[in-house]
């Protein structure tokens, strides 16, 4: 048994990101949940940084998220940088510690246990490393460390080729592919003269209680694949009007603020369900709606859709700009085949996601059994 601070310390190495010559930066959003890769980062000079991005790391050293330490942001670095003072830098300080097997220690369930319960605050919780220090766990013997570390390195890189063979890029290729540069052939129009465009129901305080209440989808529960629809507020919809914000097969849901753009297209009607005014609702009878959602999520892609918003800090799509979206069209027949097409594509990445998904839960479940037993949390 050995604590945490015992073979592992913290790199408190300091620069100044301007002057330093470093190029990438990596902050919290640039790590992701339970895993180890860091896959994007920042270029530093592309605008002001703050005060907090000071800490240099290396290659191999292991970036720990210590604010809201439930995100489980673990990662190791394969490049040398800079991150802010919220990131803590951890390298091995004692030769009994493999550095390969320390992020291995701090991804195990019994790690992340400690962490969450040792985290102050309530809105942004976080923790100081000294509370990090006496974490115990079993250290087994380093040719014992070298052989789980060769089992987990394994799955990480079977993960990691799924990911390299992106079916979220083949996705993005294909969209582009059919609707960049689209022929002259094809109509153009605007949004608004193909489709009708609506904003839900506004909510108030007193439209919060009342008689008529019922079920509305705000713009958190529209994600590109799926709307939550788990756990719905309630408003009043008069019954004479809720005719106005039926959600019907073929609706295409847009978010007019949160992630401007956003979109899901109904594959079915949702009855006794409406929407709010931070949703748009998209019906066409011109297109086929699931050509005029692909075209959507092109637009959303390629900066088309964002460059209608307003707002800087909030951002947000306004009926009578997101109406004067243009759009261009192929024949009926047309639209069903690049329909096809990209539904083929997003079957593909979707499995792939899923299988990715699988192999990281089964990581975990392996990491968990494969680790000595022996951790305390006082």
């Amino acid at each position: 048994m050995v604590r945490f601070g015992d073979v592992v310390r913290q790199v408190k190495m300091k620069v100044n990101p301007e002057t330093a010559g470093l190029e990438r930066y990596v902050a919290g959003e640039h790590m992701d949940t339970d895993d180890l890769c860091i896959r994007r980062w920042g270029n530093i000079g592309d605008g002001y940084l703050g005060p907090a991005f000071t800490t240099h790391f290396l290659p191999g050293h292991v970036l720990y998220g210590s604010r809201r330490t439930y995100l489980r942001k673990v990662a190791v670095a394969d490049f040398e940088g800079v991150c802010a003072n919220t990131t803590f830098v951890l390298e091995r300080s004692s030769s009994e510690l493999l550095p390969e097997f320390l992020p291995y220690v701090m991804t195990t369930e019994r790690f992340h246990e400690h962490s969450i319960k040792q985290s102050k605050g309530s809105v942004n919780p976080y923790i100081n490393f000294r509370d990090l220090t006496w974490y115990e766990f079993a250290l087994p013997p380093v040719d014992e460390q070298q052989r789980i570390v060769e089992v987990l390195t394994a799955i990480d890189t079977v993960c990691n080729s799924y990911r390299a063979a992106s079916g979220e890029g083949i996705f993005e290729a294909a969209l582009a592919d059919a609707l960049s540069g689209p022929p002259k052939s094809w109509h153009s129009s605007t949004l608004g003269e193909v489709a009708e465009v609506q904003l839900g129901r506004m909510l108030s305080a007193e439209r919060a209680s009342g008689p008529d209440l019922a079920p509305y989808i705000k713009n958190t529960n529209v994600q590109w694949d799926r709307v939550d629809l788990t756990d719905l507020p309630v408003m009043t919809f008069p019954k004479d009007e809720r005719w106005r914000y039926e959600l019907r097969a073929g609706d295409i849901l847009v978010c007019e603020g949160g992630d401007p753009g956003r979109s899901h297209l109904l594959e079915s009607d949702l009855p006794g369900i409406y929407y709010q005014k931070a949703v748009h609702r998209v019906r066409t009878t011109k297109l086929l709606p699931s050509y005029l959602y692909f075209w959507l999520v092109f637009a959303y892609r390629t900066g088309a859709m964002r460059r209608l918003c307003t707002g800087t800090a909030i951002g947000h799509l306004p009926a009578v700009r997101f109406r004067e979206l243009m759009v261009s069209w192929p024949p009926l027949k047309k639209q069903g085949e690049i329909v096809s097409a990209l539904q083929a594509c997003q079957k593909f990445s979707t499995a792939q996601k899923e299988l990715i998904e699988r192999l990281q839960v089964f990581r975990a479940v392996m990491l968990n059994e494969i680790m000595p037993e022996g951790a305390s949390v006082h």
